[in-house]
């Protein structure tokens, strides 16, 4: 098969904890991560009579080069498995950029999962997991998708039975955050609200969304909302219409509100853009395994 059409899923943290801080500079993590029914969507070639990598982007000015993930995954699974021919990708952007949605993770995890099948490569599930573990934190869990608990920088990850029949609404305001800066300026002695991240895993388990909501938290809105104000007014403004619960994913600056209805959550859309709140609004149900 020399052409393959792949959609590359979001992800949202459901809790995100940080306990601790790692030699090397990393931050120790214990997080449960869901991914969505919406991504981007890649076109991926197999190019016999050419060995270069092209890469064309939509939708979006983020960099078609050697910079973006979805380049780094072809050029590393090129290299690592000694493969001759070239690589065409069109990527369509649909997520927001630099969001907290692991947009960027999930393109290169896309790649890996479709060379594989396009070279006959082999390679397990655990392999890719492996290869693009080292092109960022999120993308193993991109390759692996559905529900997981992710311990350590990320990268270990235990599966969840994925917990249906709720929507997720997001919301992302036009402002730059940077996933770095909020690692630094996080004071680990001072997080007062951290999710009950065993709690919320068996709750995931027993099938009980009820049980999941209170557990829910994420440690760095303490830095984000300090510096961005509107992220607590996006959280506050989707609870008072209808959110079930709303929280931040990763470093933001996308905010996400639970509703258990459609017709529920396209009103607080409709709200939320009229009160300029937004620039960017999307509703997806979650994408299990």
């Amino acid at each position: 098969m020399d052409a393959i059409k792949i959609k590359a899923h979001a992800k949202i943290n459901l809790g995100l904890d940080v306990v601790g801080k790692l030699e090397n500079g990393y931050h120790e993590v214990r997080m449960i991560m869901q991914t969505l029914s919406i991504g981007d969507m890649l076109y991926i070639r197999r190019n016999r009579e050419a060995g270069d990598i092209t890469l064309t982007v939509e939708g979006s000015d983020v960099l078609a080069d050697e910079s973006n993930l979805a380049w780094k995954a072809a050029s590393l699974l090129k290299e690592h498995c000694s493969i001759a021919d070239g690589v065409s990708i069109h990527l369509q952007k649909r997520l927001p950029v630099a969001a907290g949605l692991a947009g960027g993770s999930a393109d290169a995890a896309a790649v890996l999962k479709v060379m594989n099948k396009m070279f006959e490569l082999g390679l397990s599930q655990e392999e890719m997991m492996a290869l693009g573990a080292g092109l960022g934190a999120d993308v193993p869990f991109c390759v692996m998708e559905g529900t997981a608990l992710a311990e350590g920088i990320g990268e270990k990850l235990t599966p969840l039975p994925t917990l249906e029949g709720y929507l997720v609404l997001l919301a992302t305001p036009e402002i730059s955050v940077s996933t770095k800066e909020v690692y630094e300026q996080l004071n680990l002695s001072a997080i007062e609200k951290r999710p009950d991240i065993d709690g919320m895993a068996q709750a995931i388990r027993r099938g009980s969304l009820a049980d999941v909501l209170p557990c829910m938290e994420n440690v760095l809105e303490s830095v984000t909302e300090k510096k961005y104000p509107i992220i607590r007014k996006i959280k506050e403004s989707l609870e008072e219409n209808g959110a079930k619960k709303a929280l931040m994913s990763g470093s933001g600056p996308t905010v996400y509100g639970i509703f258990e209805d459609m017709e529920t959550a396209k009103a607080a859309g409709v709200r939320m853009a009229k009160a300029n709140l937004t620039h960017n609004i999307l509703i997806s149900s979650v994408y299990g395994k």
